[in-house]
């Protein structure tokens, strides 16, 4: 008998009862998750406690694929919905309280240590990609918006099935939300170049998992691409 090849990837029986979609796109929200000051820039909250704890090398890779990566990917999309009309969500997390009592016990030490409350420069989203007039802000206190939020009654009022998810980090926040909004109906794509985490590893073990049997992970190209077919379908390109 031969020996199994260890070296490639065994088949997943979850992809056979993955049943896919595509966007329509006047039925699709992009959703910038979490892309504030606090711990998505070098130079403030997260990225600034680092550097003056003489620790700056471990927060390197996430704040470099943030500026290499993850923004210029959300800027092309924003771009790209708001030419065509889509909607456009932000999602931000942090105390609405001075005191911090609002957050989990596992979220607290973070926001304290960087001072992410409401009305403080660490909350607020990075300026390279802040909404523009109409483009709504959530504000939620746990990982997943579902649990913290009213995202759910404002995508449904707005006529909301798919889901576009972008922004930090793709094994907490985004993943947690992506998957409390799989499990109440919509289908969701994780915006892989358009996510970004503290490692590789947690990354892409997060899109990874995703996509067995939750929704889809694709890139910002094939998403265009998908969005920009769909709307020449109907006349709307």
């Amino acid at each position: 008998m031969r020996p199994t090849d260890k070296s490639k990837p065994t088949a997943d029986y979850a992809t056979l009862f993955n049943p896919g979609f595509t966007l329509e796109p006047f039925k699709t929200a992009l959703m910038v998750v979490d892309m504030q000051y606090a711990t998505g820039c070098r130079t403030t909250g997260l990225g600034r406690m680092l550097k003056d704890m003489g620790k700056e090398d471990i927060g390197r890779y996430r704040f470099d694929r943030i500026e290499q990566v993850v923004v210029p990917s959300i800027q092309r999309l924003l771009n790209f919905f708001r030419s065509h009309g889509l909607r456009v969500i932000y999602l931000t997390v942090g105390s609405e309280r001075p005191d911090f009592s609002d957050l989990p016990r596992q979220s607290k030490p973070l926001a304290v240590a960087v001072s992410n409350t409401k009305g403080n420069r660490n909350h607020e989203i990075l300026d390279e990609i802040k909404p523009i007039e109409g483009e709504r802000v959530i504000n939620k206190t746990t990982m997943s918006a579902f649990m913290s939020s009213p995202i759910d009654a404002a995508l449904r009022s707005m006529g909301i099935e798919y889901l576009l998810l972008t922004g930090v980090s793709t094994n907490s926040c985004v993943e947690g939300t992506a998957r409390d909004a799989a499990d109440i109906g919509y289908k969701c794509i994780i915006v892989e170049n358009a996510c970004g985490a503290a490692s590789p590893r947690f990354h892409d073990a997060a899109c990874e998992n995703f996509q067995r049997l939750l929704g889809r992970v694709e890139k910002v190209d094939a998403v265009i691409k998908e969005l920009e077919d769909a709307l020449q379908a109907s006349g709307e390109a």
